[in-house]
């Protein structure tokens, strides 16, 4: 009887499939219902944390902002003080120019006299044209010098500006300026010595962050070598004059 009653059993699950069929489907289900309730636990500590990286990234932009508004102020505080303190000693030499012109305008009129002298009187013209090609060198060998000066103080103003180049570079090119201002027969004639240690004192006007054009750097030391070759202009007709008043 009890191997009926297996057999029969036996009979009965395997005349039942659906039973095996229905298990699979509820664990079926409680898997997918755990498994997006995982999903959707990961995707919101997701959200979190990318709403905490973003509110991050917006109070370091905010930031960021700030600090470059103070340094913009700053530098805008600081061009405006360089510019009113600039702006006297461009406003004398502008008119020290205008004053250089105007003599030369007077010593060119004196010089046109001097040439219808000259042309009366051969033994004057000889002289005047002796003198005129003298001075005319002496010209070229002061026009000669301030290129150099001219180049020196473009790298001296760089080594000023740069954020990189050491200050004692700087100090032996300044030093070396001096010392033939100094000694140096044109320059002294120019009296160079006075605006470059002016130079040194007060030029402090640099080009943008990324500027790379060493011209740009500088705005004093550029009016003074203006003014030096007006006044090679003045002396070579001042020397002259002396020179044809003499004979």
């Amino acid at each position: 009887m009890a191997a009926a009653l297996k057999s029969s059993s036996d009979n009965t699950a395997i005349s039942h499939p659906a039973i095996s069929i229905c298990w699979s489907s509820l664990f079926s289900w409680i898997w997918s219902r755990e498994s997006q309730k995982e999903i959707e636990k990961e995707r919101e500590a997701c959200r979190q944390r990318t709403t905490a990286f973003q509110r991050d990234l917006e109070a370091k932009y905010h930031a960021m902002i700030s600090e470059n508004r103070r340094a913009v102020a700053q530098l805008s505080l600081e061009l405006e003080k360089e510019q009113n303190r600039t702006a006297s000693y461009r406003e004398a030499l502008i008119s020290q120019g205008r004053k250089l012109v105007e003599e030369k305008k007077l010593l060119e009129q004196e010089r046109a006299q001097v040439m219808q002298e000259k042309r009366q009187v051969q033994p004057l013209r000889n002289a005047y044209l002796s003198c005129l090609q003298k001075e005319e060198n002496w010209q070229r060998r002061a026009r000669l010098l301030l290129k150099e000066f001219e180049a020196v103080l473009t790298e001296r103003q760089n080594i000023y500006c740069s954020l990189f180049l050491p200050r004692s570079k700087r100090l032996e090119l300044e030093k070396s300026l001096l010392v033939r201002a100094s000694v140096d027969p044109v320059a002294a004639d120019l009296e160079m010595a006075a605006g470059l240690t002016d130079i040194f004192q007060h030029d402090t006007y640099c080009g943008d962050v990324w500027n790379t054009n060493k011209r740009q750097n500088g705005r004093l030391m550029w009016l003074y070598l203006k003014y030096w070759e007006l006044v090679v202009e003045l002396k070579k007709f001042k020397r002259v004059e002396e020179a044809i008043l003499e004979k």
